[in-house]
Parts: structure tokens; C-alpha cells; sequence
């Protein structure tokens, strides 16, 4: 079995300089035109190299990113990882926050808030067959939360296995109830408390 995946919350913080952050990740922060938005990505990438750094043993502006190959074309979008494959992460935004796992074999984090019942409801064909009927099974005050913790869970682990949404939500059935069903071979998926606001999960493939 492999070691957990250790998870930090990060808060976005106005003062944060991207004195450690790569030309690219830099380029990216001045793309976003919001300051929250912007502040939120230094800060989650600035402790995303520190965390890094520690584990690897080298200064946090000198931990290398790359991008593995799509599982589904081959092209080099797929998972963000480490140059050298020696630590694998993910990170997940939701609000003023960044949900941050780090772990010895591929992870997926996924973080949301509480979506409204139209958002929900225009999103739940889109699941598994299953999902869909536990969902409509639920009374209507119950649903949000458990399409949330659906979706968080689903999306944790497509970013797990570095295909994101290209895969498709109906394939893979994680469940709606309080606990993932354990179905997805070869990964864990657990629920990860951050706040009544927010559903969010962590998939980690087993070595």
C-alpha cells in the first residue's frame, strides 16, 4: 500500500511576491486580471515549491515542473508533475483557498463549494447511471451535498490519472453517500473536511 498523500490548505495572501516562482509561472500570474485570483495562485504556488523543495532537498526556485503525456492523445498536456518524477502533487482552488496533496505515486485534489440546486441539476446527467439514481433517490435538501462530494471525488481522481474532464464523468461510479465506494481499481478516493461550505477529495493511485 502506499503512504497516505500529506495535504496542506493554503490561504491566499495579498502580500505574497513570486520570488520563487519559475518565468512561466510568473507569466501566468500577471494573465489573471483579478488580484484575489492572482494573489491565490502566487501564494498556493509559492508554498506548492517550498513543500517541494523540503522533500527533494534543493532551494524552492530550483524544483523543476513538467507536464506528462495525455493518456488519451499522447500530447504533453497531461498531469503537472516533477521533472524527474520523484514526488507527485495536485492542487484544487475554491474561493480564497488551495487545497495542496503531495504523495509518492500519482494524486488527484479536487475542492468545491456547495453548488445551488440549478447547478446541480444541470449537471447530475452528466454522472454515472448510478449517481444519477442514488441522486434523485435523495430529498431535494440533501441532493447539493451529495452531487458535491460526488463530483470532488470524481474529479480528484481524473486529475489522478491526468485525463481531467477529457475522460468523461459517466464512466467511473465513486459514489454519493457519506463514504467513496471503493471501486476504482488500482486507487483510494477519501473525503477531505475543509469547511460546511466546501466538499473536497483526495484519489491516490496504490503502488
Amino acid at each position: 500500500m502506499s503512504p497516505p498523500p500529506v495535504l496542506w490548505l493554503v490561504h491566499a495572501d495579498p502580500r505574497a511576491a513570486p520570488t520563487s516562482l519559475d518565468a512561466g509561472e510568473r507569466r501566468r500570474a500577471l494573465s489573471f486580471t483579478r488580484p484575489e485570483i492572482r494573489s491565490r495562485y502566487v501564494s498556493a504556488h509559492t508554498a506548492l515549491r517550498r513543500l517541494l523543495a523540503e522533500r527533494l532537498g534543493v532551494a524552492p526556485g530550483q524544483v523543476a515542473f513538467t507536464r506528462e503525456p495525455c493518456p488519451v492523445c499522447g500530447a504533453p498536456h497531461g498531469r503537472p508533475a516533477v521533472a524527474g518524477g520523484t514526488a507527485h502533487f495536485s492542487l484544487a482552488y475554491s474561493g480564497g483557498l488551495c487545497l495542496i496533496a503531495l504523495a509518492d505515486t500519482p494524486v488527484g485534489v479536487d475542492m468545491e463549494c456547495i453548488p445551488s440546486p440549478r447547478v446541480v441539476a444541470g449537471l447530475v446527467p452528466e454522472l454515472h447511471p448510478s449517481e444519477r439514481a442514488e441522486l434523485a433517490a435523495l430529498p431535494e435538501d440533501e441532493r447539493a451535498l451529495a452531487f458535491a462530494r460526488t463530483w470532488v471525488r470524481k474529479e480528484a481522481y481524473l486529475k489522478g490519472l491526468g485525463t481531467g474532464l477529457a475522460r468523461g464523468l459517466t464512466l467511473d461510479y465513486v459514489g454519493t453517500g457519506p463514504t467513496p465506494t471503493a471501486g476504482l481499481p488500482g486507487w483510494t478516493v477519501e473525503d477531505v473536511t475543509v469547511d460546511v461550505s466546501r466538499a473536497a477529495a483526495v484519489a491516490l493511485r496504490q503502488s
